[in-house]
């Protein structure tokens, strides 16, 4: 993980940080999240530290809803089991993006 450490996605998703049993699947979801907004934004982690100083606040909470989305919605997308990200995600990485 690049930016977000495990304690921080535990606190955001209101898990007891003594509870490690889905430390593994936590740390896989944080890394894919990372991977996914800077693919979005055409953007590597240096690119973000060069330009910014640090990942910008906006990228640090999209990334952990993009965790708690996944963590949340664990099967198979259905008709009847249907959730996307939450609109906010866009507005939080857009303004990021280079096209």
């Amino acid at each position: 993980m690049k930016w977000l450490t495990l304690e921080r996605v535990k606190k955001h998703l209101r898990l007891d940080a003594s509870n490690t049993q889905e430390d593994d699947l936590l740390q896989l979801y944080a890394t894919a999240a990372e991977d996914t907004i800077l693919n979005l934004c055409n953007r590597s982690y240096d690119c973000l530290l060069e330009c910014y100083g640090e990942v910008p606040k906006p990228i640090q909470n999209a990334s952990l809803l993009l965790v708690e989305n996944q963590y949340t919605q664990r099967s198979v997308v259905s008709p009847t089991n249907l959730s996307a990200v939450p609109y906010s995600f866009d507005l939080l990485v857009k303004p990021y993006m280079i096209l």
